[in-house]
């Protein structure tokens, strides 16, 4: 659950909302993976809104961040307290407008929202995977979700769509299945990652393993990482922050006091908040889910894995329109990294459109409602709804 979204003002949602299941790759057609591993069975959470037309041609596949998970928009029951992560723009009459588009979010491979990871029970020992999980790769998760596509009965997408490792899955879809791509909007993303954001994962990594509960892996049974899951959580919110969004929000107030407290309790506003979102954080994420996920996205590199080096050559494969969208205050994916990846596109003469989004919130910016963003977006999928051919 985004800590940004809120109830739509005007009352436009989808409703009430219910996960689903698919599971495949049952033995002993288990599915390979690209660290050499096999696994199965799988099981994929998922979540659709709005209706598939008669030809197949209105189906958009969202993909979603680290902490996101499938429920992207509307309500589980009428009393939860917020709506899906992505609500502002999934609806009736919004951006990805669910009374055209038919809508479908995942919880990716090695998850912990339903999907199979490694909390999931491992069928040779009946215990959960632990650090017995295989690793997997963004292609594996994408792949898997090809699987659930064409289990729907879709055999184009009119559009992939996502945000910071959503939008690393965007890029895999595009250029693993461009048969499958009409139109694809990587959102505050990158090709691969910089050492500054390898460097963070690593020391969130890190936080977690130097838990004394954290075991190996093997907390299952007993009292679970919490402490080092936080800090990693921690670590995370300050890279998706921007400096500007941490002065306006906390500056150097203090919290419930008017002195410092000389001590090593919380004095400060954002510390204060930090500490909040860890807590929050632990009491919905696996930390090993954390682990995996990490270095799936410190692996993910367009050039090496599409390229054989080279940008350029990646993007040859590719076949979608393109909307590629950064944020002017994103610092973990900076716009430098979306210009990088536009320029390689365009030498290939792909259809490409590019836009900085003035925005002080740092990377977390697509997960908050910005009018000229929301625009954006549909403009380009009434756009290419126009142009797609099943």
């Amino acid at each position: 659950m985004s800590e940004y979204i809120t109830h739509d003002q005007r009352g436009r949602s989808v409703g009430i909302v219910q996960k689903k299941y698919f599971t495949f790759a049952y033995p002993p057609d288990l599915f390979p993976l690209e660290c050499g591993a096999k696994l199965g069975p799988i099981t994929l959470a998922y979540e659709t809104y709005g209706q598939l037309n008669a030809d197949r041609s209105n189906a958009i596949l969202i993909l979603h961040a680290l902490s996101g998970d499938s429920h992207v928009a509307g309500y589980y029951s009428k009393d939860d307290p917020k709506p899906g992560w992505w609500d502002f723009m999934v609806g009736p009459g919004k951006a990805i407008d669910t009374n055209k588009y038919f809508v479908i979010c995942s919880n990716i491979l090695g998850g912990c929202a339903g999907s199979t990871g490694p909390s999931s029970i491992n069928p040779r020992t009946g215990k959960p995977y632990a650090l017995d999980f295989p690793f997997v790769t963004i292609g594996d998760m994408v792949r898997a979700q090809k699987v659930l596509i064409e289990h729907l009965g879709i055999r184009k997408l009119l559009a992939v769509i996502g945000g910071s490792l959503g939008g690393m899955q965007v890029l895999e879809w595009a250029l693993r299945y461009p048969e499958m791509v009409h139109a694809a909007i990587p959102i505050a993303t990158t090709t691969r990652h910089s050492a500054l954001a390898i460097a963070f994962n690593e020391v969130a990594r890190q936080a977690i393993m130097a838990d004394p509960n954290w075991r190996g892996g093997n907390y299952y049974d007993g009292p679970r990482p919490e402490m080092g899951l936080a800090v990693a959580r921690m670590i995370g919110h300050i890279t998706y922050l921007s400096d500007r969004a941490l002065r306006r929000k906390f500056g150097r107030r203090l919290q419930n006091k008017s002195q410092f407290s000389f001590g090593f309790d919380v004095d400060f506003q954002v510390e204060s908040y930090l500490r909040y979102q860890g807590r929050k954080f632990v009491e919905r994420f696996d930390a090993n889910s954390f682990l995996y996920i990490t270095k799936a996205a410190d692996y993910f590199d367009v050039k090496r894995q599409h390229g054989e080096g080279s940008l350029v050559k990646a993007f040859s494969k590719a076949r979608a329109r393109f909307l590629v969208i950064s944020f002017s205050s994103d610092w973990l994916y900076p716009t430098y990294q979306s210009r990088e990846m536009v320029k390689a596109m365009k030498k290939n003469g792909l259809d490409v459109s590019f836009c900085e989004i003035e925005a002080d919130w740092g990377h977390d910016a697509f997960l908050i409602p910005n009018e000229k963003f929301e625009n954006l977006v549909a403009a380009f999928l009434e756009r290419v709804s126009r142009e797609f051919e099943p």
